[in-house]
């Protein structure tokens, strides 16, 4: 479901859980659990990847859509909690994006440090509007702070999943990659980081992104429960058993 490979002071968390490494409730507790556990065990930097040509399809929905209120809430809680321990990790993170990245995909990789995605013929961003979802306010800020807002508006109310170049241009990714190549251009660039004078950087990088940790804790206490009133309506729940039946019949 998740495997660890060691790069020396650096942690790859690599999820494994084909085919598209969909995000159901076992797997982000045991990514949330190993981000603790990477911090816990001393390591200085942190990559979060995928499988060739598939970071994460993003939710689980068929088997979200199994669960009743209270499970769903459990759920959310903690992939916001997996948010927020990326977010306000005292250890640089990258996203080593390997391919296909739409939805919560797209969500994990918003609160590393840093982005580098595989080019060719693959597809990032937050698609909740084409399958009937309203997107949780907390990932919009996110998604704000990298590409503006007015650029977060039109990809959000729109669903665009958007190519690599198209991801590069607008800040959604911060660097290309041949496929092969984007782990190792993520160890890189944690590498060159590491290499920098630790105090003045874990200080300055501290400062710098106090502003995402506020992106969560500012979240209204009512949020969870709109988030919930969406994802139980008739609408939602059409769309996405409707989703679901045409994946099936095209699997």
């Amino acid at each position: 479901m998740l495997n660890q490979i060691e790069h020396g002071s650096i942690l790859e968390l690599s999820l494994a859980r084909p085919p598209v490494n969909a995000l159901n409730p076992s797997l982000v507790s045991v990514l949330r659990g190993s981000i603790a556990d990477a911090l816990s065990a001393g390591y200085r930097g942190l990559i979060l990847s995928g499988a060739p040509g598939i970071f994460s399809a993003g939710l689980d929905v068929p088997t979200l859509l199994t669960l009743d209120r209270q499970a769903m809430a459990d759920f959310w809680r903690d992939f916001s909690a997996t948010m927020r321990a990326l977010a306000t990790s005292p250890i640089p993170t990258v996203a080593a994006i390997t391919g296909h990245s739409p939805a919560g995909g797209a969500v994990l990789a918003i609160w590393c440090d840093y982005r580098v995605m595989a080019s060719g013929e693959f597809r990032i961003g937050l698609n909740e509007t084409q399958v009937g979802l309203a997107l949780p306010a907390v990932i919009a800020r996110g998604l704000q702070r990298l590409v503006g807002a007015y650029r977060a508006e039109r990809l959000i109310v729109e669903g665009a999943l958007i190519d690599p170049s198209q991801a590069l241009d607008i800040g959604l990714v911060d660097q290309l990659s041949a496929p092969e190549n984007v782990i190792a251009d993520a160890i890189g660039w944690l590498q060159r980081h590491l290499a920098l004078p630790p105090a003045a950087f874990a200080v300055n990088r501290r400062i710098c992104r106090m502003d995402l940790a506020s992106c969560i804790d500012q979240t209204p206490t009512d949020e969870l429960d709109r988030f919930l009133d969406g994802w139980f309506s008739a609408e939602s729940q059409d769309t996405l058993r409707n989703l679901v039946a045409k994946l099936r019949t095209a699997s």
